[in-house]
Order: C-alpha cells, then sequence, then structure tokens
C-alpha cells in the first residue's frame, strides 16, 4: 500500500512538471494575440477617421459648389445661323464680269432652243449651233472658276492656303488648254458628232472635279470666317440654314450671313 501511494505521488508530480510549462505558453501566447488585434484595430480606427475627415471635406466642397450654381444662373445657349450658299456668293461677286458672260451665252442657248421649237431653223442646224453654244458656256463656267483662283492667290486673305490655289491653278492647265482646242474645233465646223461628245464629256468632267477642289477651298474661308464672326460675338453654337434649320426664332437665333460675308469680302 505504501509502495502504491509513492507510485502515484510521483506520476502526479510529473504530470504536474508537464503540464505547468504548458499552461504559461498558452497565456503568452494569448497575450500576443490580443496585442496584435488591438493594434490592428489602432489601425483600422485611424484609417477610418482619415476616411471620415476626406468624406466630410467632399461633402463640404460639394455644398459649396451648389451654392453657387444656385447664386448663378445658368445662361441659355447664344445660337446664331448661316446661309452659306450666300456668303459663297462673295466669290463669285469677284468676277462678277465673268459671271455675266456665262448668263449671256446661256441665254443664247435658251433663244436657239425657242427657234427650233418654233421650226425657224433646221434640227441640222440647231445640233451645230447648240454644240457650239454649250463648249463655250463650258469655256465661261471654266474662265469663272480660274478668275476666282488667280483672285485668291493675289489676295493677302487666302495666304494660309495659297499653296494649294497655286497647285490648284496648275492642274487645270491642261483643262484650258483642251477646253481651247476644242472651241476652235467646234467653231470650224468639221468634227465627228460621236468624237464631239466623248471630248466634251472629258472636259466636262475635269472642269466639274476643278469646280468641287475650289468650292472646298472657298468653303473652309466660309468656315472660318464664321468662326472668327462666332467667338467675337459669343456665339456658343452656328447651324448651317439649308437641310438643318426647320424652324427658327428670329427673336433668339441670329441670322450672322451678312456677317460673314463681310469678313470673306475683306479676304479678297
Amino acid at each position: 500500500m505504501r509502495r502504491l501511494v509513492v507510485i502515484t505521488t510521483a506520476v502526479a508530480i510529473v504530470t504536474l512538471g508537464f503540464l505547468l510549462p504548458a499552461y504559461g505558453d498558452t497565456v503568452e501566447s494569448r497575450i500576443a494575440k490580443l496585442e496584435a488585434q488591438v493594434a490592428t484595430l489602432q489601425s483600422q480606427v485611424q484609417l477610418l477617421t482619415l476616411t471620415t475627415k476626406r468624406a466630410l471635406e467632399t461633402v463640404v466642397a460639394l455644398e459649396s459648389q451648389m451654392a453657387d450654381l444656385k447664386v448663378a444662373p445658368t445662361l441659355p445657349l447664344k445660337i446664331a445661323y448661316l446661309n452659306a450658299e450666300d456668303a459663297f456668293s462673295v466669290f463669285t461677286d469677284a468676277v462678277k464680269d465673268l459671271r455675266q458672260k456665262a448668263v449671256d451665252k446661256q441665254s443664247e442657248i435658251v433663244s436657239l432652243q425657242q427657234q427650233f421649237l418654233a421650226s425657224a431653223i433646221s434640227k441640222e442646224e440647231f445640233d451645230t449651233q447648240n454644240n457650239q453654244l454649250q463648249v463655250e458656256l463650258l469655256q465661261a463656267q471654266l474662265n469663272i472658276d480660274i478668275g476666282t483662283i488667280d483672285r485668291m492667290i493675289a489676295s493677302p486673305g487666302f495666304f494660309d492656303i495659297r499653296n494649294d490655289l497655286e497647285r490648284l491653278r496648275e492642274e487645270a492647265q491642261p483643262i484650258i488648254d483642251e477646253m481651247k482646242k476644242l472651241v476652235s474645233t467646234v467653231r470650224v465646223g468639221i468634227i465627228d458628232p460621236q468624237e464631239f461628245q466623248n471630248r466634251y464629256n472629258q472636259v466636262k468632267a475635269a472642269f466639274t472635279q476643278l469646280d468641287q477642289l475650289l468650292t472646298q477651298a472657298a468653303t473652309s474661308k466660309i468656315v472660318k470666317a464664321a468662326e472668327k464672326i462666332a467667338v467675337e460675338n459669343g456665339y456658343d453654337l452656328v447651324l448651317r440654314s439649308k437641310n438643318v434649320i426647320i424652324y427658327r426664332n428670329t427673336a433668339k437665333l441670329v441670322d450672322i450671313t451678312d456677317v460673314v460675308k463681310a469678313e470673306l469680302a475683306s479676304y479678297l
């Protein structure tokens, strides 16, 4: 019995020796974990405080902006419109003597058609004279474009596109030469009808291309003139009247065509 008590006491002492160190390690570990959690919470609190501060600053800024909007009412858009076709007449008016020749030639064609319809001339006479007048009309229209290009090249207001205009003038020279040859041939009267039609169509196609390029150059100046007028007068938007405006309130929508035309005239 005494031996059993000794053995039991020894086992208890050994077991207690093992348990005490384990219990101590667990407490220290728990303390370390708590300290880490506290540090994490402190970091989160600091971040939350900073975020809250920034949010308050943003709210204050927005309130200030809203107050400014209430004090300063929004102004309506200032809108104008432009008749580009009318503005383009500034360029053609610069060579009105050449335009008159084209108008006169058109009148001759109308008169010839009336004579034919009245049976005053034969079909052969009509065809011969009509071919000549059509070529002469085309030549008059070409002369308008050439005269306009020459006027632009000589004007200080077209300095920014002068190189393009000079290149266009050089490209037009073969058309001018071919036109002169066709006019001379038709006036002599010895030319096959099919040959005439082919040559006429070729010259007319070349003229049409030239006319389109000239129109593009003139349009670019119209746009720049309109932009200048818009900036000077505080317009927010400038519309083109053709194919854009269906209805306009003349009390609020201003026509700046005449002002733009005056600006364009100063370029020439």
